[in-house]
């Protein structure tokens, strides 16, 4: 059988069991093995092995069955036990029932006699408290102060109560009858409540927050604890501004105060916000009126620069201050602090920057005029001149006299970029000083002064000066002077034009004031490119017709003829390359003058194929009817 229990180790697999059956059986092997396979032995073995476990089954079923009858009566037992235990249950369920109303029997007659207690006990502390305040009324009714809490001057706390309570009902108290009484009772409040500013004034200074924080507790119900605040707000100054930058100063002594302030009184927020409006209306609204009412009417320009920079600073402290705890709407607070240091400068600010920047403006360009020897003339408006004008655009022909400029453009990027680091500046200003309401409408008048300065009275008059000096088409002695003038006044409008996109335009981008500064602009361009585009055409007819004079007049057949034709020396080069560059060069210049329809089939002949598209768009940029739909219909 202990074999046989072995067989059944889990986990149980019929065939592998009789696997193992076989394989411990003598003969039960295969014929090829170390035995001979017995078929007979191992039948007997069979027949033995399952009377083994009938004898295993009756004994295991005999064991389950006494197994089950004990476990029966176990369980019988065990729902007797519960059954007893619910009994008790429900009589503790039923005692605690009764204990918890019992409790609550017993507690409402507790809380019946303390309210009974208490009903009786206040006003009898009433009563008590009345009987001790008309003990000491009677003492200043008497004149004669005799209570230890008003001769002892360690129950200062206990004093200040009862002289408060006196007060309040001095009050109420008729003055024909009670004037002498009344006013002994006022003087005693006024000299304890100036015994305790005292005393707080000198915990204060020997640094004892705990005293202070005790004596402020007793004045909040005086009258004079604003004045006590206001003692505390003076000596946190003592001594606090000793470094030469009032704002960092300031912003420290905030900080700190703001840590001390909680220790103190009951209500730091307001106590703190009072120190910061004391700062702001006394401290620095003296420094900021010293520092600009010196330079206000004698130097504009340094006006302007301190006052950006205390306004700067001012407004950088407020951001530092916004971390602490003033009150429910503390931006609105410092914003009015700001104002109230500043309203009087920033009024008028932007009629003192366009002032400004107008006279330094003309200064700069009068002082580039002056280094050149050059009186600017004048350069005629209104219908003649609008007249001559449009006569000039039309037949390209000089009106007036030409001028000898002697090669000099009257353009100078020195001036230019003194110009625009100026409005540069200006421009910075008027971002932090204007109301946002205003900086729209301000900066369009720096953008016009710019446009006044820059564009009209350096740009254009080197234009217009540019256009009387080149010489008429018939003249000999033709130059390519305007050709610098069109270089430099391209140079310098792209700096105009960038100054325009990076410090104009993020002022005005949201307002209307955009499109009348796009308008402006584009007006200006289109005048300047007009100037140009004449001024380049008058400048290649005088070419032409210099050049026209001089094979006319100058130039003979003869001057390039050989002496001895029998040996003519061959004075052009055969490299192919140069033939091909010169080749290529043709069919580039006839991009200028093809019609727009024939664009497509010369960009795609055999000289110009190869080239980059870039090389031939940068020509064809160059026609006069660039811009036109049609052109833009066949080369797109």
């Amino acid at each position: 059988m202990a074999t046989t229990a072995e067989l059944f180790e889990e986990p149980f697999v019929a065939d592998e069991y009789i696997e193992r059956l076989v394989w411990r059986t003598p003969g039960g092997g295969s014929r090829g093995g170390p035995e001979a396979f017995d078929p007979k032995r191992l039948l007997e073995e069979f027949v033995n092995h399952i009377q083994e476990l009938q004898i295993m089954d009756e004994r295991i079923q005999r064991k389950v069955e006494k197994l089950e009858q004990q476990c029966q009566k176990e369980a019988k037992e065990f729902a007797k036990k519960v059954q007893e235990l619910q009994k008790s249950n429900q009589v503790a369920f039923q005692h605690f029932q009764e204990l918890d109303e019992h409790i609550s029997y017993v507690a409402t007659k507790v809380c019946h006699l303390g309210d009974q207690l208490e009903g009786v006990n206040t006003p009898r502390q009433r009563a008590v408290e009345a009987q001790k305040l008309m003990k000491y009324f009677n003492e200043f009714l008497d004149g004669e102060l005799k209570s230890d809490v008003f001769t002892n001057s360690e129950k200062i706390k206990e004093a200040a109560d009862i002289i408060q309570k006196l007060h309040l009902i001095a009050q109420e108290l008729p003055f024909d009858r009670f004037s002498e009484v009344k006013s002994k009772i006022a003087s005693k409040y006024h000299d304890l409540e100036c015994q305790l500013i005292q005393e707080f004034t000198s915990a204060q200074r020997r640094g004892e927050i705990s005293r202070m924080r005790e004596v402020a507790a007793v004045l909040l119900h005086f009258k004079g604890y604003s004045h006590c605040v206001d003692v505390y707000i003076k000596q946190c100054q003592e001594g606090a501004y000793l470094r030469n930058d009032i704002f960092e100063d300031a912003a420290i002594l905030c900080q700190r105060v703001n840590k001390q302030v909680g220790d103190i009184f009951s209500n730091p927020e307001t106590v703190l916000a009072k120190l910061i409006q004391n700062v702001f209306e006394i401290k620095l609204q003296s420094f900021v009126k010293d520092q600009l009412e010196e330079c206000r009417k004698s130097d504009a320009e340094q006006y302007l620069k301190s006052l950006y920079d205390l306004y700067t600073r001012t407004t950088n402290l407020s951001s530092k201050l916004m971390e602490f705890n003033l009150g429910t709407d503390k931006q609105t607070f410092l914003s009015k602090l700001i104002k109230s240091i500043f309203i009087s400068y920033l009024e008028n600010y932007i009629e003192v920057e366009t002032g400004y920047l107008k006279s330094r403006s003309a200064m700069i360009l009068q002082r580039y005029y002056d280094s050149k020897n050059h009186q600017k003339r004048s350069i005629g408006t209104g219908g003649i001149q609008d007249l001559k004008e449009r006569i000039r655009q039309r037949t390209n022909l000089p009106l007036g006299p030409s001028i000898d400029t002697h090669g000099e453009t009257f353009l100078s990027q020195e001036v230019v970029v003194n110009l625009l680091q100026e409005t540069k500046q200006a421009f910075e200003r008027c971002h932090r000083l204007s109301d946002p309401s205003d900086l729209p409408r301000n900066a369009f008048r720096i953008f016009t002064i710019l446009v006044e300065f820059l564009c009209i009275e350096h740009i254009d008059y080197a234009l217009e000066t540019g256009l009387a000096g080149i010489p008429s088409s018939d003249s000999r002695n033709a130059n390519l002077y305007f050709l610098d003038v069109v270089q430099q006044a391209n140079t310098i409008f792209h700096l105009f034009d960038k100054q325009f996109n990076d410090h104009l335009m993020p002022l005005i981008s949201s307002s209307p004031k955009l499109s009348e500064c796009l308008q402006k602009k584009k007006e200006i361009i289109e005048q300047m490119e007009m100037k140009l585009d004449t001024g380049i055409d008058r400048t290649l007819n005088c070419m032409i017709g210099q050049m026209k004079h001089i094979l006319a007049a100058e130039q003979k057949k003869t001057d390039f003829k050989p002496e001895d034709e029998n040996n003519v020396l061959i004075q052009y080069t055969n490299i192919p390359m140069v033939l091909h560059l010169f080749d290529t060069l043709h069919a580039l210049c006839n991009l200028l003058v093809v019609a727009p329809d024939n664009l497509k089939q010369v960009c795609s002949g055999e000289q110009l194929a190869n080239l980059d598209k870039n090389i031939l768009h940068s020509f064809v940029q160059l026609r006069a009817d660039y811009r036109s739909a049609r052109l833009a219909r066949h080369f797109s």
